[in-house]
């Protein structure tokens, strides 16, 4: 059974200044900056049939590249962190094409997704690290804003179970119009 996502590729440029910011904070897994990528919608394990149907339907969405930016760091968890991500700005194409992937899954017969769509960047996976040691990591590397970059596809990856994420495995690209 696969594991499936849709998701945003990180072009290697701004993958080399996420990749910087590495380091200098206890209980952090860093992940492997060929791993970084932006989710739109994650699918989870299902069977190769519904797999073939997902990237068919995929194929139908039709719409316009844009520019995306990620916009500063932030940290998941609250009082009891669980991961470093470098958000990225709210922009209206993103949240669109978000919208249709969820439209989608929710067509195919998959539950709606729980949780409020975060477009994110996850770039530590934290165990046991304080949330002093967080605010203080994320204090010392405000502000960043590494340059825009256009978005011209999206991707379903595959992926098997492992701890920290990863490897990612590239199934299907599909074009965004120019």
């Amino acid at each position: 059974m696969p594991r499936l996502f849709t998701a945003l590729e990180i072009p290697a440029e701004v993958g080399r200044s996420l990749a910087m910011l590495r380091g200098g904070l206890p209980g952090a897994r860093w992940i492997d900056p060929e791993n970084y990528h932006l989710t739109l919608r994650f699918i989870g394990d299902i069977n190769d049939g519904l797999a073939r149907e997902i990237a068919f339907m995929l194929g139908n969405v039709n719409r316009l590249s844009f520019e995306l930016r990620l916009d500063g760091l932030t940290s998941f968890g609250g009082r009891r962190p669980r991961a470093v991500v470098a958000v990225a700005a709210r922009t209206q194409q993103l949240f669109e094409l978000q919208a249709e992937h969820e439209r989608l899954m929710q067509r195919v017969g998959l539950e709606p997704e729980g949780r409020k769509y975060t477009p994110h960047v996850t770039l530590a996976r934290l165990r046991d690290a304080s949330s002093h040691d967080v605010a203080d990591y994320l204090a010392t590397r405000h502000p960043f804003r590494p340059a825009p970059f256009r978005v011209s596809r999206f991707v379903l990856y595959s992926s098997r179970a492992s701890v920290g994420g990863g490897p990612y495995v590239i199934e299907a690209a599909y074009p965004l119009a120019a």
